[in-house]
Parts: C-alpha cells; sequence; structure tokens
C-alpha cells in the first residue's frame, strides 16, 4: 500500500489510471487516496478538481471505477487533508471546546449589576459555566513593573557579536550564546510563578536558572526550571512554572545551551540549532500550580508534580471558603452579596479551540468535538460517507474498504458540555467545585490539586478513545470497512 496524495486540485483522469497502473504494477494492493490543500493554495498547478464539487467527486468515482478494474483496493482519510477530522459543516458550538475564564477583583459587601468581563470567544460563541467568588489573602499586586537587562556571559574568541543576548524594540529576547535576562524592581517582590511567552516553539525557554538577590550583587539559587515533554504543535499555551516564593528586587533568569546538544533534547525542532527566544517572561506573585497549562488538558505536555515547598497547603484555596456565585449572574451581570474581605470573581465557560483540519482544500472547517458523538457522527456522514453518497455505491463498496485516520494536529480539548458529567461517571466525584484548578489556581493542597488535574487528563484520554475512535469505528463497519 501507499498514501496518493491529491495535491491542490490537480487531478485528471489520465493522471488516476496512471498512476493507479504503475501501483499495479509494483505490485501494490491498494492506496489511501488522500486531498491535500486547495486549488487557491496552488494556483500554479491550474487545477480543476475542488474537493467537494461535482468534478471533484467525478474523479473519486473513476478512480474508484480503475482500482475496480485493476484489482486494488482504496483507503481515505476521515476528512479533507490528512490531520484530523474537520470541515466547514461544524459551528464552533460543535467543534472542540477549551475552558476559559476572566477575572474582576472586587471588596466585599453588596454588588449590584456588576458586569463582568467575557471571556474568550471563537468568533462570538462562548458559553458559561460557573463563576466562583475566591479569597483574596494578600493586596499586593500579581505583577510589578521591572527594569529588563540582558548580559551576554559567553567568553572565548570565536564569538558571534551579533548572536549574543539582544533585546529588539518589541523587547524580544535572542541569544545563542550563554547569557542572563535581568529584573530589577523599585520595591522587594515576592515571585512565585514565572509565565513564559513565546511567538512559537522555543524549548530552551524553559532551560532558565532563576537566580535572586536583593542588592543585585549577591545572588542565590532559587531554581533550575526544566521543560515539559512536549510535542512540535505546543503553541497553544503560554508555560507557567512555579518556583518556591521568593522575595527579592533582583531576578536573573541564566542560560546556557550546554547539556541540550542533539540528543539530548526532548521533542522539538530547536534541539538542531539551540537558540534562545523568548517574547516575555511575566514573574507573578499568585500561588500557581507548575505547568497547569498542560495539566488542565489546554495542551498536550508531561511536567513534573507541583511540591508543597513551592506552593505549600496555606497558599491553596479551600473548597469551602469557594463561593459559588452561578445563579446571581444573568448575561454575565452579577448581584450578589459577599462577605467581608477581597474577592477574586473567576467568571469560567467555554469556547472553541479554534482548530482546523489545516491541511484540508474547500472541505477545511473547525475540528469536530472528539467528546460528541453526534458531532462525529456528522463528520464522518459530511466526508466519508459522501464517498459512497456521490459515486457508484455499489463500486464504492467493493473497493473503498478502508477509513483511516492519520496525524492528530488538532491540539487539545478539555470541556464540551457532558464532561462534568462524564467526569462524575467515571472518576466517581464531581468536578464542578475544582474547576478554578483548570485555570491554574490550587485547591486544598497540591497533592489534591495533581491528583484532580491527572484525572481530568485521563478522562480526556477515555473520551477520545470511548467517543471519537469508536464512534469511528462502528461508522467504518457500517460500509464494510476497516478502520
Amino acid at each position: 500500500w501507499t498514501f496518493w496524495y491529491w495535491m491542490f486540485g490537480a487531478v485528471s483522469k489520465e493522471g488516476i489510471t496512471a498512476d493507479l497502473e504503475a501501483m499495479k504494477r509494483a505490485g501494490l494492493g491498494g492506496t489511501y487516496l488522500m486531498p491535500i490543500k486547495g486549488i487557491k493554495e496552488g494556483p500554479q498547478y491550474n487545477g480543476k478538481a475542488q474537493q467537494l464539487t461535482p468534478e471533484w467527486w467525478e474523479m473519486v468515482r473513476f478512480s474508484m471505477e480503475e482500482a475496480d478494474r485493476l484489482g486494488l483496493k482504496l483507503g481515505m482519510h476521515i476528512c479533507d487533508g490528512f490531520a484530523l477530522a474537520g470541515g466547514p459543516w461544524m459551528t464552533p458550538k460543535e467543534s472542540m471546546q477549551k475552558i476559559v475564564w476572566s477575572d474582576t477583583i472586587v471588596d466585599g459587601g453588596k454588588i449590584k449589576g456588576l458586569h463582568l468581563p467575557q471571556p474568550e470567544a471563537y468568533e462570538g460563541f462562548y458559553e458559561d459555566i460557573s463563576l466562583f467568588a475566591l479569597p483574596v489573602k494578600e493586596e499586593a499586586a500579581d505583577v510589578m513593573p521591572a527594569k529588563i537587562t540582558c548580559a551576554n556571559i559567553a567568553t572565548g574568541n570565536h564569538i558571534d557579536i551579533k548572536k549574543t543576548v539582544n533585546m529588539d524594540d518589541a523587547g524580544v529576547i535572542r541569544s545563542s550564546y550563554p547569557c542572563y535576562i535581568q529584573y530589577e524592581y523599585e520595591q522587594p517582590f515576592t515571585c512565585r510563578n514565572i509565565e513564559i511567552i513565546l511567538s512559537g516553539n522555543n524549548y530552551q525557554a524553559h532551560r532558565l536558572k532563576v537566580m535572586a538577590s536583593d542588592d543585585g550583587v549577591n545572588f542565590r539559587f532559587v531554581k533550575q526550571l526544566v521543560p515539559a515533554r512536549q510535542g512540535w504543535q505546543n503553541t497553544d499555551e503560554n508555560s507557567t512554572h512555579v518556583i518556591p516564593a521568593t522575595t527579592a528586587r533582583y531576578f536573573r533568569f541564566y542560560w546556557t545551551p550546554e547539556g541540550s546538544e542533539p540528543g539530548c533534547e526532548d521533542m522539538d525542532a530547536a534541539k538542531w540549532k539551540p537558540n534562545l527566544k523568548i517574547k516575555a517572561l511575566i514573574p507573578g506573585s499568585e500561588p500557581k500550580i507548575s505547568q497547569w497549562e498542560g495539566k488542565a488538558g489546554l495542551v498536550w505536555r508531561v511536567a513534573a508534580r507541583t511540591t508543597d515547598s513551592e506552593v505549600p497547603q496555606t497558599d491553596c484555596i479551600k473548597k469551602e471558603n469557594l463561593i459559588n456565585l452561578t445563579a446571581s449572574m444573568k448575561d454575565g451581570v452579577l448581584t450578589a452579596r459577599l462577605p467581608k474581605g477581597t474577592w477574586k470573581l473567576l467568571r469560567m465557560g467555554h469556547t472553541a479551540t479554534g482548530h482546523t483540519n489545516a491541511t484540508g482544500g474547500a472541505g477545511k472547517g473547525l475540528e469536530c468535538d472528539k467528546f460528541n458523538p453526534k458531532t462525529v457522527r456528522k463528520q464522518f456522514d459530511n466526508w466519508f460517507a459522501q464517498a459512497f453518497a456521490k459515486t457508484n455505491p455499489e463500486v464504492a463498496r467493493r473497493v473503498l474498504k478502508y477509513m483511516h485516520v492519520d496525524s492528530w494536529e488538532c491540539g487539545s480539548q478539555n470541556w464540551n458540555k457532558r464532561f462534568a458529567i462524564e467526569f462524575q461517571k467515571r472518576r466517581g466525584y464531581d468536578l464542578m467545585p475544582y474547576l478554578p484548578l483548570l485555570a491554574g489556581i490550587p485547591m486544598e493542597s497540591v497533592e489534591q490539586s495533581e491528583k484532580i488535574l491527572r484525572d481530568v487528563r485521563t478522562t480526556i484520554s477515555e473520551l477520545v478513545v470511548d467517543v471519537f475512535y469508536q464512534v469511528l469505528a462502528d461508522c467504518a463497519r457500517e460500509y464494510d470497512c476497516q478502520f
């Protein structure tokens, strides 16, 4: 068997016959028909068969007739392109979902008609889940302004000055040689986490050694940051590294490529060119779960557990101190009464992740909700099943015998309407009181927080198998196809 890419709609009956006859001569048993991109993406090829048009389906029909003539079998992917399962028929509501939130700091007492900021809404789609009030212990700002400087610490006679550490006008820091980045505060700042913001993948940005000083001269070691295990599709979320609470006026972030030569690193393109590139470093004072973005299932990463020394139990929100205000909010407007003190209002909801089957052409659209059997079935019905409906069904039944799912390139999903129900059914307890964990906020203890987040990821993985892949397997069997 082989892959048979139909690129940019540039396919003809003469080409189909030539390809299939060559496959037959080579002794192949069949091929996976896989269209990639559309006519507009490759106009120089003068393609005529745009996916989903009558012209394209005629080419699919003809390929089946020719394969049948030659005694070959065909397979097709579950969507246009090779990754993963989406199409223009999917609405934002039917697509892969993620938890989003906004927060607002308020004083206790009566709150009347307070308009809360709406969290992220992909193409205008957003639905509320819950509203919580969390007690705020400290009045200090989570982030303080700092003077940022960089210094090269590389030595030797063969240094390219142009590749030593520098910060451009947009604040992006780059270096190919050992260096440090320094944050200087006017007043002592208590740092508990460092959020790393990148403009793409940069493994090296997660290998910083954190040092602190009260006078800018004598520095003490705080922590060596360790990258999460990650794949190349690692850009959906930032990365928040947690450090033991450290109060200082100066923080330095040291970097060296040493120890990350090719073969030493995790899975990332940067292992062949160990350069540092950081869009922004944001030291923060709020307690967070270390690398919570991956642990909450917003992106596929595997990181070490948060320790008690990094986030003591006194920094974790107790479930009994959390106030659920969901019933007091209507259309984002809150009327309620809170106890005395300072509170963080955490408005949590969900929206589409925005991922598409990016290698598709006219069949490109939002990725289907992987936890919903109806949307998975809708994807099947609008693509693979059409290969039978739009051609000669009798020939298609003889020839199209395999349904293929190629490459998971649609990021992650950590919510849909039934996720909390499935979580309780599978894990045996209610996730809803712990929902702030999915915003990185530690609850009860780091041990319990990590356990619940692991249960979230376990539920995600089970639903992908039990819903997405199982529904596709059942659909394939209806058409006598192997999956």
